[in-house]
């Protein structure tokens, strides 16, 4: 586990008296999140964001597509990704923003506790075997999923009720 970054809450954005979130509060919300929006950007330079399933583990968040999906595509062209999560609400909660670089995961043995920690957050709809470096479902081939890994570079957390935000910088 890696130590946690400061948290530093930006006055210029933050009501008077809001105080920076703490790193374990957000990962906390980075587990339990059940949607994500995966920001990357297509070989033209145009930006293309998709929702998706994710999973935080071993300090980073995980993510499978298709190879052949267009983030799959844009990735190859550019592994640099934004992960967006929070609540559509104006008033409550917490919008967390990680910025990093998706990078192709491979391993077996963290590819098959991956796949659990899909099952388990996401139910049974979401088992996947895991062979030649990628998870596959039912239906085949057609259903193979290449896992990406985006340990955080830069986090925000924007904080809603009381506005604040924090930033977190890593490494």
């Amino acid at each position: 586990m890696e130590p946690e970054p400061e948290s530093r809450l930006d006055p210029r954005y933050s009501d008077e008296g809001a105080t920076a979130a703490s790193w374990s509060d957000a990962v906390a919300r980075l587990e339990q999140a059940e949607l994500f929006w995966l920001t990357t950007v297509r070989p033209d330079g145009r930006p293309h964001v998709t929702p998706l399933l994710a999973v935080w583990q071993d300090d980073a968040l995980y993510f499978c597509t298709g190879p052949a999906e267009r983030k799959a595509k844009n990735l190859a062209a550019n592994r640099n990704v934004v992960l967006t999560t929070g609540r559509n609400t104006l008033h409550e909660g917490i919008d967390l923003v990680v910025e990093g670089e998706a990078v192709r995961e491979t391993d077996e043995p963290r590819l098959r506790r991956l796949a659990e920690a899909y099952e388990t957050k996401y139910g049974s709809d979401w088992h996947f075997d895991v062979r030649d470096g990628a998870f596959h479902g039912e239906g085949g081939e057609g259903h193979r999923a290449v896992v990406f890994r985006v340990a955080p570079s830069t986090a925000f957390g924007f904080g809603k009720g009381v506005y604040s935000q924090t930033r977190w910088l890593f490494g």
